[in-house]
C-alpha cells in the first residue's frame, strides 16, 4: 500500500498575529529550539542582518546605557539639591540673624544675586511709608496694590510668567524696564504682608509652568520674620514723633 499525503485543497493561512499570540503563549519556544535564534536574521542600522540573539545583546547594551543615563541624571539632580540645601540654609541663617527691615533687604539681594545667580529681586511690602521712614524697603498701600496687581495678591502660590507694564513697575519700581519675565509670591500669613518677587531679562526664564520651591521657601520664612520687624520699626517711629512733639 502506498502511503497518501492528505494535503487541504484550501490550506488555512496562518497570520502573523497568529504566530504572535503563540510565542506569546509559549514563552518556552525558543528555548526548547535554539538553533532558530541563530537562523532568524534581522536587519540592523548599519544595513547588516543579524541574529535574533545578536539583536537581544544589542537591545539590552542599549537599555543599560539608557539606564546609565538615568542613574547620571539622577546624580546630577542630586547634586544640585544638595547645593540648593546649602545655600537655602545660608539665606535662612543669615535672615535669623537680621535686626532690620534693611538687612533683611541686603542678606535676601544678596543670596539672590551671588548664591543663586539670579538678576533681580524685590520685595515690597504694604503699609504706610509714614509709618516705616526708618527702612528703605519699597512699600505701598494694600489698596493701590490691588488695583494694579488684581488677582496676584490673592494667589496662594507663586506666578510665574509674563506680566504687565503696571504690574512690573508696582512689583519692581527701581528697575522695571529691565525684566521681561518674573515669578511672583504674595507674603501671605494671617494677613497679607506684601508681595515678593524675582524678575529675569529673559522673557522664557520664568515660564508659567516653572517650579517654584525657592520663591516659596524664602517667602515662608519672610511672613514668619517680618511681622516683628515692621512693629518694632512702627513702635520705633511712634516713639521718635513723641520725642520730637516733647522736644
Amino acid at each position: 500500500m502506498t502511503d497518501k499525503v492528505v494535503t487541504s485543497e484550501n490550506p488555512q493561512e496562518i497570520t502573523e498575529q497568529q504566530v504572535v499570540e503563540y510565542l506569546r503563549t509559549h514563552s518556552e519556544f525558543f528555548t526548547n529550539n535554539e538553533y532558530l535564534l541563530k537562523e532568524i536574521k534581522l536587519p540592523h542600522q548599519s544595513g547588516k542582518a543579524i541574529s535574533l540573539a545578536e539583536r537581544q545583546v544589542h537591545l539590552f547594551r542599549e537599555q543599560r546605557d539608557d539606564l546609565q543615563r538615568e542613574l547620571a541624571d539622577l546624580i546630577d539632580i542630586a547634586k544640585q539639591n544638595d547645593q540648593f540645601f546649602d545655600k537655602s540654609k545660608r539665606l535662612l541663617m543669615n535672615l535669623l540673624e537680621a535686626q532690620s527691615l534693611d538687612e533683611v533687604i541686603i542678606v535676601v539681594e544678596d543670596s539672590v544675586h551671588n548664591d543663586f545667580g539670579l538678576e533681580h529681586c524685590s520685595l515690597l511690602l504694604f503699609g504706610d511709608r509714614v509709618e516705616y521712614p526708618v527702612s528703605n524697603v519699597q512699600m505701598v498701600s494694600q489698596i493701590e496694590a490691588e488695583t494694579v496687581l488684581g488677582t496676584l495678591i490673592e494667589s496662594r502660590r507663586a506666578v510665574c510668567g509674563r506680566f504687565t507694564a503696571d504690574q512690573l513697575q508696582c512689583l519692581f519700581p527701581d528697575n522695571s524696564a529691565d525684566i521681561s519675565s518674573a515669578a511672583v509670591i504674595p507674603l501671605r500669613g494671617t494677613e497679607v504682608l506684601g508681595m515678593f518677587s524675582l524678575g529675569s531679562k529673559g522673557q522664557d526664564y520664568f515660564e508659567s509652568g516653572m517650579g517654584s520651591l525657592f520663591l516659596s521657601y524664602i517667602s515662608d520664612t519672610l511672613i514668619r520674620l517680618l511681622p516683628p520687624l515692621l512693629q518694632r520699626e512702627k513702635a520705633g517711629s511712634k516713639a521718635e514723633s513723641v520725642a520730637s512733639l516733647l522736644d
